[in-house]
């Protein structure tokens, strides 16, 4: 049997039935033992030229095809089992994981050659790193603590960076990262450039400690 959300059906049930419990079993991670809430979303099937053709929501004008939460589907919340969140899956199949940001972290984006190489630099330098995700589109998204994106702009000014047009960007309350094992807007699936662990979960870096090394691999990889 096949799993439908709001229209989209897939009939290949053994694969779909591995990949639920994957997902289950990444969702009971990500809130029994990161501490973050889980938020089940949409998910978008590529067209005929490779991009995103329908979402799972059903809305044939859908601005984020697979990129956005479902409406009718409640956040399992951080500290559930994974008895309860097979509960929960099993009432929206084929859902993707979503996290939400301005609770447990803010997101810095940049683009993901960017973001490897300010890896390598933060690294080097013994500087404090959150977990990092990596987009199929290209992108790098770097955990920060809350407040984060609030004050980017601020940060980017005292720093010199602010009229320098980098392609650096954050991620406040209201927002939503795809998180593994599932894919983006049809894209392909999302990955971790740098997994969480139990200190860094709970407690990841203050946005300052990083935007200096960001800003500045950013420029010069622009340039």
């Amino acid at each position: 049997m096949g799993f439908t959300i709001g229209g989209i059906r897939d009939k290949r049930s053994g694969s779909r039935r591995r990949g639920r419990a994957s997902e289950c079993t990444a969702v009971a991670e990500y809130t029994g033992l990161w501490g973050w809430d889980v938020v089940p979303g949409a998910r978008a099937r590529r067209g005929p030229d490779g991009g995103a053709s329908e979402c799972s929501c059903g809305r044939s004008n859908c601005p984020s095809p697979g990129a956005h939460p479902l409406g009718f589907a409640p956040e399992v919340q951080a500290g559930a089992t994974l008895e309860k969140v097979t509960k929960a899956w099993s009432e929206v199949p084929g859902a993707a994981v979503l996290l939400p940001v301005g609770r447990a972290f803010d997101v810095i984006e940049v683009a993901e050659p960017a973001g490897r190489r300010a890896l390598v630099r933060l690294e080097r330098m013994g500087l404090p790193l959150g977990p990092v995700v990596g987009t199929p589109h290209g992108r790098a998204q770097f955990l920060v603590a809350p407040g984060g994106a609030a004050e980017l702009p601020s940060l980017l000014y005292r720093m010199g960076w602010d009229d320098a047009g980098l392609d650096l960007h954050g991620l406040g309350p209201g927002s939503h990262i795809t998180a593994p094992p599932s894919d983006l807007a049809g894209l392909g699936p999302v990955r971790w450039l740098r997994p969480p662990t139990l200190d860094t979960a709970g407690r990841p870096p203050q946005a300052r400690l990083l935007l200096g090394t960001l800003a500045y691999v950013t420029h010069r990889l622009a340039v």
